[in-house]
């Protein structure tokens, strides 16, 4: 019996009907919204935001005439990240950015979600966010520093993984960056963002990554475990690993 059959055997976990409905709302708004032609591929809405970062960070610090450390260490951080993920999505693109979508949906997806990781930014170069940090502000930049580096190879790791596994072998990834966890990318992002959100030290950043981490990693999770229980590996393999944190959560 091949993997495949023994697949179809399996009983596949239900996703939630409020995470498809959620997940169902989302991907209309940026994919679908408005309707016509779809001129634009999701990647290219992406891509543009993560490598206009770099730039409109620096505008901002020219604008404000804010050169201080905090600020150039916040440009290297979210900059850098902007066009690390343009280089690997360059090498190893991720087949879900390659869709078509509307104008409408294009928009939608800068305005509504992308967009508002500029706002980190400009909340601190700006001077709006004054960060009083918990710590010395040089342990503070080592602390988010980490994070974001950490951050950063985990989620290149994870979908370098991902990208050339699948393309020689289907099937369930259970090894390597997904040896313990099941969703190393999202930690990964979540490392990097978190980062960014500590270096800012405003209330905003919270909100908006509460935001994108409930309403869209969450239920993107979800959804991707639904999809992947129907393989006949998927009970024991969940059995010994976590969502994010390795032996925690």
């Amino acid at each position: 019996m091949t993997d495949e059959n023994r697949d179809q055997l399996v009983e596949r976990q239900t996703a939630p009907a409020w995470a498809v409905r959620l997940n169902r709302l989302t991907g209309y708004a940026v994919n679908d919204f408005g309707g016509g032609p779809r001129p634009w591929k999701f990647a290219w809405v992406i891509n543009f935001q993560k490598c206009g970062t770099f730039f409109f960070l620096g505008f901002l610090m020219w604008y404000y005439q804010n050169f201080s450390t905090t600020a150039w260490v916040y440009l290297a951080m979210q900059g850098s990240y902007g066009l690390i993920w343009f280089i690997k999505d360059i090498a190893f693109p991720d087949p879900a950015w390659q869709k078509r979508i509307t104008i409408g949906g294009g928009i939608n997806a800068f305005v509504g979600v992308l967009g508002w990781y500029w706002v980190f930014g400009w909340l601190l170069i700006s001077g709006i966010s004054t960060p009083n940090y918990p710590l010395s502000d040089g342990a503070w930049y080592a602390l988010c520093v980490s994070m974001c580096m950490i951050g950063s190879v985990i989620m290149i790791a994870a979908d370098a993984q991902k990208y050339f596994t699948l393309r020689y072998r289907k099937g369930l990834i259970s090894s390597g960056m997904h040896r313990y966890i099941r969703h190393p990318n999202y930690l990964g992002e979540m490392l990097i963002y978190g980062s960014f959100a500590l270096m800012v030290w405003h209330w905003l950043p919270v909100l908006i990554l509460a935001w994108v981490w409930l309403g869209i990693f969450a239920v993107n999770m979800i959804i991707k475990e639904a999809s992947l229980s129907r393989h006949a590996e998927w009970a024991e393999y969940k059995e010994r690993t976590k969502w994010l944190v390795p032996f925690v959560f």
